[in-house]
């Protein structure tokens, strides 16, 4: 099948791939929502919603508006059969919604709930004299030395302002004879101070703060002396940051993408954001100087970017409004002080982000940079931390001789600038650094270290599922492979051939990678259940990741569930795939979960006639991951790993009953019902306990016996009498 494969069934039998985004981001508001959270934890929810809202809008939003304003007829609509300016106006509608329920949420719940636990934010006006001398204080020595008054005149046009940068509209009134002049002017609230400044603490566990542009505001006279200010709002302006890059006429990619940065910060606004209470001069004035649809404008009643919110997260003390903190625990097979070569060559080794450490994955570079018997290192670099102890250890390994070489993506979105900043960084340390396939978006994430040891050279290899972040690993769950395996080290040196030079033609023995017929190798996996299912054999499909787009693979889970094949989809994200159809998907099942941590991990389970295949992978089931990104899927095939993930992972995963939420075939998700003799099962908490339990025996992860049902099923997913449990592989 081609990308352009059309679809089997009729546009109502999918759904829009926008639309289902908001309804992951509105799952997302639900935990903010949700009063069992702790109320620091529902303020992060707030953040994260409005962080997604604005990639969302840079991203998706800014290309179906290119679309539309432009007059430009797509080829093709998507499975869906939706237009771009319907998809726009339903965005539109559904996300005016969200909006507003993200700040009632705020300002019914959260401030007043944090304001009792002692974070209370304060207005200028509600100050104390001490307060309000502190705050002034403030301002002159170092608010105001950093602010630009500009005005807007014929002589001075409206100024440009940075993609998701916060400023003050106002109007002023020159006194002109008889006849006052107005003037509108903008002030940008300075992104190089705190926005949230503490303004008192009462001893521990109350602190009382107020937002920078509250102090502006109260001090903008002092910016236009002589003038009045007749009335002021904030507002911000998101833009497309979307870079089209002509990857074959570019001579120098690092440098095309650094002119595209530069591009980006002046692209077209998509959506602009004002206070509520904003009068319809400064409305209208700022609508204009954008160039938008009043549609693009949006009001909200309450602080402008709650991701600023977020500082009040990290404050000392207020323990009992956050979270329990995470300890990761060093799984148990490193954690006994062997040596990390010795562990992996005797037997594979699996790690289950964030509730075991990311630790280990840096020992194993840092280990192989100083280790004498090492030759070569390779490794790509997707998305990394700030004071990255991988790049660190990758240059250091080169400045010890060794062959060291980094596949740095530059196109990894929103962290261009950090990825040339390290790309350089590795250069100028001796790194061989390569960018990939032009054309391509290496996502995959893998490292190899080549040793000599005494009976021949051996690769050690490092397989996941998300990126080498030691910041993101304590919070999104993802899952990684040490093996020692000759024929997948054979498949990942192959692997950074095809990235580094010109290889083709490589039948591989392990891996499946994309563009390479990852698509088709999946929908035949989903086929031999489908025949598995209609000869009576064993079949089921459990496929846990972050979004179901590619209407093929869309097509061919219909075909299985129509064969009778049970299917559980567990689908953080994007569903496009509608469940519950008679006749078409009544035994399939989609679930999300939205939790503390981000499920990031994608996990695959294949009953194959009673010898279940277990697989995990970089990417999603979407047409950017099968044609347009380098994408690896591996086998677990260490019968106490694959029990580990079937019996552990995927057993609490799908017995989740506290923040799984099933997908109906309308598309509004419900949370899980349970009955009251049901136990509760929060897999995330449960999966900490485990991870916590085996550290302490000093053993691997062991499955509490959790009764997963096999289907079959009735309609939506509702088990059947006398349903089996798990398979678990031996």
């Amino acid at each position: 099948m081609s990308e352009r494969a059309l679809p089997a069934y009729p546009p109502d039998h999918y759904f829009n791939r926008e639309l289902s985004w908001l309804e992951f981001n509105a799952r997302v508001l639900e935990e903010a929502a949700d009063p069992s959270n702790p109320l620091l934890e529902r303020l992060k929810f707030l953040a994260i919603f409005s962080s997604n809202l604005d990639e969302f809008f840079e991203i998706r939003v800014a290309g179906l508006q290119q679309q539309v304003y432009a007059g430009v007829e797509p080829q093709d609509y998507g499975a869906d059969g939706l237009a771009p300016a319907d998809q726009l106006a339903a965005i539109e509608r559904r996300v005016h919604e969200l909006v507003a329920a993200q700040y009632r949420i705020l300002g019914t719940d959260v401030l007043p709930g944090l304001a009792a636990g002692g974070i209370e934010r304060v207005r200028f006006a509600e100050l104390t004299d001490t307060e309000r001398r502190h705050v002034d204080a403030l301002f002159r020595a170092s608010v105001y030395p950093v602010l630009t008054p500009l005005a807007i005149d014929p002589g001075h046009p409206f100024p440009h302002v940075h993609n998701k940068s916060l400023n003050i509209a106002l109007v002023v009134e020159r006194k002109n004879g008889s006849q006052p002049r107005r003037h509108f002017a903008v002030v940008q609230v300075p992104a190089v101070l705190d926005r949230v400044v503490v303004v008192s603490t009462h001893g521990e566990g109350r602190v009382r703060f107020i937002l920078l542009e509250d102090i502006i505001a109260r001090h903008l006279r002092k910016l236009f002396g002589g003038l009045r200010v007749v009335s002021h709002t904030v507002f911000r302006v998101a833009r497309n940051t979307d870079l089209t890059i002509q990857e074959d006429d570019a001579e120098d990619l690092l440098e095309t993408i650094e002119e595209s940065l530069r591009q980006r910060m002046r692209s077209d606004p998509v959506r602009l954001e004002i206070s509520a209470d904003a009068d319809d001069a400064l409305s209208s004035m700022l609508v204009q100087a954008h160039d938008l649809e009043p549609r693009d404008v949006y009001r909200v009643d309450g602080p402008i970017d709650l991701t600023a919110l977020m500082a009040l997260h990290r404050l000392d003390d207020f323990a009992a409004l956050r979270d329990e903190p995470l300890v990761p625990r060093v799984s148990a097979a490193l954690a006994q002080g062997r040596d990390v070569f010795d562990v992996i060559r005797a037997h594979d080794v699996l790690i289950h982000l964030p509730y075991e450490s990311f630790g280990p994955v840096v020992d194993f570079i840092d280990r192989a940079a100083d280790d004498a018997q090492v030759l070569a290192i390779k490794q790509t670099l997707y998305r990394t931390s700030g004071a990255s102890p991988i790049i660190s250890a990758l240059a250091r390994a080169a400045q010890n001789g060794k062959q060291v070489t980094a596949l740095v993506e530059l196109k990894a979105r929103m962290d261009e600038q950090n990825n040339i900043t390290w790309a350089r960084t590795l250069e100028q340390a001796g790194v061989h650094v390569v960018y990939g396939i032009v054309g391509l978006k290496t996502h995959c994430k893998a490292a190899l270290v080549v040793r000599r040891e005494a009976d021949g050279i051996r690769r050690y290899v490092h397989l996941s599922t998300g990126n080498y972040n030691p910041t993101t690993a304590r919070s999104y769950t993802d899952l990684g492979l040490f093996t020692a395996e000759p024929d997948v080290g054979e498949d990942v040196s192959a692997l950074f051939n095809l990235l580094t030079g010109y290889a083709d033609g490589y039948e591989w023995r392990k891996l499946l990678v994309a563009p390479l017929g990852l698509r088709e190798q999946i929908i035949t996996l989903i086929e031999r259940e489908q025949r598995n299912a209609q000869q009576g054999r064993p079949a089921r499909i459990i496929v846990k990741m972050n979004a179901l787009v590619e209407p093929s693979v869309i097509d061919a889970l219909y075909r299985a569930s129509q064969a009778g094949v049970p299917i559980d989809l567990v689908i953080r994200g994007i569903c496009c795939l509608r469940p519950g159809l008679p006749g078409v998907s009544e035994t399939i099942r989609v679930t999300s979960i939205v939790d503390r941590f981000l499920e990031h991990s994608r996990i695959f389970y294949f009953e194959n006639g009673g010898d279940p295949q277990v697989l995990l992978a970089s990417a999603d089931w979407m047409p950017r991951n099968f044609w347009r990104r380098i994408e690896t899927m591996f086998p677990i095939e260490d019968p106490v790993l694959q029990s580990r993930v079937v019996g552990e992972i995927l057993q609490l995963v799908l017995a989740d009953n506290v923040k799984a939420r099933e997908l109906l075939p309308d598309g509004t998700y419900r949370r899980r019902a349970r009955a009251a003799a049901d136990a509760t099962v929060r897999c995330q908490a449960a999966l900490q306990y485990v991870a916590r339990e085996a550290a302490r025996e000093g053993s691997e992860p062991h499955p509490p016996f959790i009764p997963i049902v096999r289907r079959p099923r009735t309609p939506l997913g509702e088990p059947a009498a006398g349903a089996e449990r798990l398979r678990t592989p031996a």
